[in-house]
């Protein structure tokens, strides 16, 4: 017992000096699906499953002048919006999602989006990841760690995490994190796995967090022996 409280408190540590460096570095960074209402986060974030938040983007804005609210889009022709959300790819799953989940909303909701984790759940095509974009970043709700691809593979490089499953990364982060930055971290490691941290090349020896990260060592041990022989 006592050798997993140390272990735990050696994670706790390690990610509170992650987020301290992340927040050096990205002290500006924000929710990068571009919206005016919840509505349209919500949709944004369920185009943006499998596809670019720049990619989603660059569609949105005709999707949202063609359909403003959830009640235009519950009700437009499905064609329509696949068209329009073509290039998001899984373009007909998403538009009998988006209609799904717009009807929902203005059929039991009033129009509004629900500002509960367990309604938004009940939406076609919302699983935690979206509930938790919409919760922190359209009503200001932290009830959970947004789980990206980019926040699954840091966490597990960084040693926050061996689980491979979204919800359970989710719950080892949320007991590493203190709840206000729960998002903040979220958003940061999605930028720094962007910039850095990438899927298939890690910049490992650029990286400001390599000091503290297993992965890291692993690579560079590996990049010098290599460049030793």
């Amino acid at each position: 017992m006592a050798s997993l409280l140390r272990k735990m408190a050696s994670k706790k540590q390690r990610a509170l000096e992650v987020l301290t460096i992340l927040q050096r570095l990205y002290p500006d960074a924000v929710c990068s699906l571009t919206h005016e209402t919840p509505v349209q986060l919500l949709v944004a974030t369920i185009l943006s499953a499998q596809c670019t938040d720049e990619r989603v983007n660059l569609v949105t804005p005709a999707l949202f002048q063609r359909y403003p609210t959830a009640e235009a889009l519950a009700y437009a022709d499905r064609l329509e919006i696949e068209a329009l959300i073509r290039s998001t790819g899984f373009y007909r799953n998403k538009a009998k999602n988006l209609q799904g989940a717009c009807r929902k909303i203005v059929e039991d909701f009033g129009g509004e989006v629900p500002q509960q984790m367990e309604l938004l759940l009940t939406l076609p095509g919302v699983a935690r990841k979206t509930a938790n974009v919409v919760l922190a970043h359209a009503f200001g709700i932290l009830q959970g760690v947004t789980v990206d691809t980019h926040v699954k593979r840091l966490s597990q490089r960084l040693g926050l995490t061996q689980a491979s499953d979204p919800v359970k990364i989710e719950r080892d982060l949320m007991k590493l994190i203190p709840q206000a930055d729960w998002e903040n971290y979220s958003i940061r490691i999605i930028y720094h796995g962007r910039a850095v941290c990438k899927a298939r090349s890690p910049r490992c020896a650029d990286c400001e967090l390599s000091h503290i990260c297993p992965a890291a060592h692993g690579s560079l041990a590996a990049a010098t022996n290599h460049s030793s022989t």
